[in-house]
């Protein structure tokens, strides 16, 4: 790659927020590497993919300038539905144009169970943490695990609306959600390990890395070599991108979406019309606090209706949202 190429505009970008020329969009450009996995590139994508670029790349010069194989990792982090894919692939082709080569790594590639498997393990953890937690505070009797087992086959136990005819319920769901929260974004869910092997493996500059591929069954699953040899940025698309169980990433950006936010977006998506069930709704809430959690370590945040936020205004926002 050239440096020279890349970084020439590092200046221009800063003072005017643009190059001189975006380069055109072709009609589909490389994605993220999740098998069957698409994107659909927007306004609103490209607005933002151009609103983080400028203050990227004074921040990837100086990471590739630490870096003895001149290489860095990016990480585009957010909650369900706020673009990840779509930018992080924007972003790469950007950078790519721009001279410097970036290849993007999808997360969710890095599951220790396949999609299906993971979401009834899920769904197990609650349900079963839910149980104990009803016999720890001794408001079970005889009526209440046949009613429960109602509730869990039309799948509206973890609905807090139930618990105003039921009281007991309310010890089960508080419980079941501390058995997910400890079970969500962490190393009994994630492979964490063998990302931080790749992100260690890239940035010594390995010429080729084996990349996990994971479809929908347990059939699909394998492992491919990829050619890094003239590659200079690995970008991570993930929701727990920025997560401490893992190491390697030099700039995290997230995209920022409050919970209103989300649940709007997905009302907005669902076209068969039907609304998140109450346990995927808790699953996206117990997403939300994690990145919260983590959200002081990201180097660039910007908020649903694009705009660059410091973190004293990511805060801010989402306390509104309390």
């Amino acid at each position: 790659m050239s440096e020279e190429n890349l970084f020439s505009r590092t200046a221009e970008l800063c003072r005017t927020g643009r190059p001189a020329e975006w380069p055109a969009l072709p009609e589909s450009i490389p994605h993220g590497d999740m098998p069957g996995d698409k994107v659909e590139i927007s306004e609103e994508h490209i607005r933002k993919a151009k609103t983080i670029l400028p203050v990227l790349l004074p921040m990837l010069k100086d990471a590739m300038d630490a870096s003895p194989a001149h290489r860095a990792v990016i990480t585009v982090c957010g909650g369900s539905g706020v673009g990840k894919s779509e930018i992080a692939s924007l972003l790469s082709f950007y950078l790519s144009s721009l001279g410097a080569k970036s290849y993007t790594l999808s997360g969710d590639n890095y599951p220790l169970r396949y999609p299906a498997a993971n979401d009834a393990e899920r769904l197990r953890i609650y349900r079963y943490g839910g149980m104990r937690g009803l016999i720890a505070a001794g408001v079970a009797d005889q009526d209440t695990f046949p009613a429960l087992l109602e509730l869990q086959k039309k799948d509206v136990d973890a609905d807090p609306a139930q618990a105003e005819t039921m009281p007991w319920l309310h010890a089960y769901q508080n419980a079941g959600a501390l058995a997910l929260q400890e079970y969500l974004g962490t190393k009994q869910e994630q492979d964490y390990d063998l990302l931080s092997s790749i992100t260690g493996s890239f940035r010594s500059g390995a010429d080729t890395i084996w990349l996990k591929r994971m479809g929908r069954t347990a059939q699909d699953l394998w492992f491919d070599p990829v050619d890094f040899h003239d590659v200079s940025v690995l970008v991570i698309e993930w929701t727990h991108g920025n997560s401490d169980l893992y190491s390697g990433v030099d700039i995290p950006v997230l995209l920022n979406s409050t919970p209103e936010e989300t649940a709007a977006h997905r009302r907005l998506r669902n076209r068969d019309g039907n609304i998140d069930s109450a346990f995927t709704t808790l699953v996206l809430t117990l997403e939300q606090q994690l990145l919260q959690k983590e959200a002081h370590k990201a180097k660039i945040i910007i908020s649903k209706q694009g705009d660059l936020l410091s973190y004293a205004q990511y805060e801010a926002s989402m306390k509104k949202e309390d």
